[in-house]
């Protein structure tokens, strides 16, 4: 696609470059019109460093892949990080020294780590989500609405399935669906979570939100919310067909952080959901 002329580029690096989510942002960058791939970090241990970052789509970019955070991050104003959470709160660490901006879409923080992003957001401008789907985000608003019309005599259960190599459970997106509704219920879902069942379980509290997790082939990302009552059951799903809907998200959240110098934001604030 042409770069879009009479307005400055956004310059982006992208963390995990030789991964799927990685190509998938290189793509959505090059295809974008209005960003430029300014660095492209991988792990030091990746047969791709050295290589050029955008090699794979047959064309050359002029970035090689590095395991140098302050080399990979020198000219760029945002960095787009879809990794582990050791690996983000490092390279979140360099943003933070040399003033770029962040969007997180790695899953699986404690609780620890998540106070050291929020930390690191008083002085670099963060958008951190679990999904950068704005299909995923519309559905979380449409969750938010149904669990205040359904708070009673519904029984919530969250339903998720991923690839065989997603190495966290429940998802993260499925974990904000849960925090979605036992917010708009007026519950913290650390006291009403349930995780597992197994064996003589007793009869069901009305009061918890359950969460089911699937693992198997190549699935992207499958996502259910299903509110059970008597006589009839709703159920809200949404299903990702391609990582190109997390790219496209997260090129809409490095938009919205131009010009902010610090603050956390979500997905909800890049869409106007709130």
């Amino acid at each position: 696609m042409a770069k879009t002329t009479g307005q400055s580029m956004h310059k982006v690096a992208v963390a995990g470059a030789s991964g799927r989510m990685g190509h998938m942002l290189i793509e959505a960058i090059r295809g974008s019109g209005d960003c430029e791939l300014a660095g492209a970090l991988d792990v030091a241990s990746s047969p791709a460093i050295g290589n050029d970052a955008a090699a794979f789509l047959g064309h050359a970019s002029g970035i090689p892949i590095s395991a140098d955070l302050r080399t990979a991050l020198a000219n760029a104003q945002v960095l787009i990080d879809f990794t582990r959470p050791e690996g983000t709160l490092a390279h979140l660490r360099m943003c933070r020294e040399l003033g770029l901006n962040a969007v997180i879409g790695t899953t699986g923080f404690g609780e620890g780590q998540k106070e050291q992003i929020a930390d690191a957001a008083r002085d670099i401008a963060i958008v951190m989500a679990p999904n950068m789907s704005v299909g995923v985000n519309v559905t979380l608003k449409l969750l938010e609405m149904a669990a205040k019309s359904l708070a009673t005599g519904y029984d919530i259960e969250i339903v998720e399935a991923h690839h065989r190599h997603k190495v966290d459970a429940p998802s993260g997106t499925a974990l904000k669906m849960g925090e979605v509704i036992a917010q708009a219920l007026g519950r913290d879902l650390k006291d009403c979570a349930v995780y597992a069942r197994e064996g003589v379980t007793g009869e069901r509290d009305p009061s918890t939100i359950g969460f089911a997790a699937i693992r198997g082939g190549d699935i992207v990302g499958d996502h259910t919310v299903l509110f059970a009552g008597t006589g009839e059951r709703i159920e809200i799903t949404h299903k990702s067909a391609s990582r190109a809907t997390y790219a496209q998200g997260s090129l809409r959240a490095l938009r919205f952080l131009a010009g902010k110098r610090s603050g956390m934001f979500d997905m909800f604030d890049v869409l106007g959901l709130k």
